[in-house]
């Protein structure tokens, strides 16, 4: 018998405090189902070979845009991508999952000192 497991987001929330550090929840076929917790300003990146989907769960959360930008509430999910240049940026804490390819870097091309390889949770 397969074994389904459910995955409670508010608990995993709990599990970590980090910013701009994703953490992996499950994975669906050869994708990452990621969370994390963002506050401040992140890096100007792009993923060459891979969308990257950010559904917000609790906050708010703008995505600049080299030719404008993202501001999305609880609920709303918005896919990048690949190769758009973009930074997401928060005034405040916010929830987020992130579902993108296993390979997928948070940094993408951008590289540096913020570049997380995710764990699991």
């Amino acid at each position: 018998m397969t074994r389904v497991e459910k995955i409670d987001l508010s608990e995993k929330f709990g599990l970590f405090s980090e910013q701009w550090s994703p953490k992996i929840v499950a994975e669906v076929n050869d994708m990452r189902v990621r969370l994390a917790k963002l506050e401040g300003e992140f890096v100007w990146h792009a993923h060459e070979n891979e969308d990257e989907m950010f559904l917000v769960v609790h906050g708010d959360l703008t995505i600049r845009l080299r030719d404008g930008e993202l501001n999305l509430s609880e609920g709303q999910l918005a896919v990048i991508p690949k190769g758009a240049e973009h930074m997401p940026v928060a005034k405040s804490e916010v929830h987020v999952l992130v579902l993108t390819p296993k390979s997928t870097l948070n940094t993408g091309d951008a590289g540096g000192d913020r570049t997380a390889r995710a764990e699991w949770i």
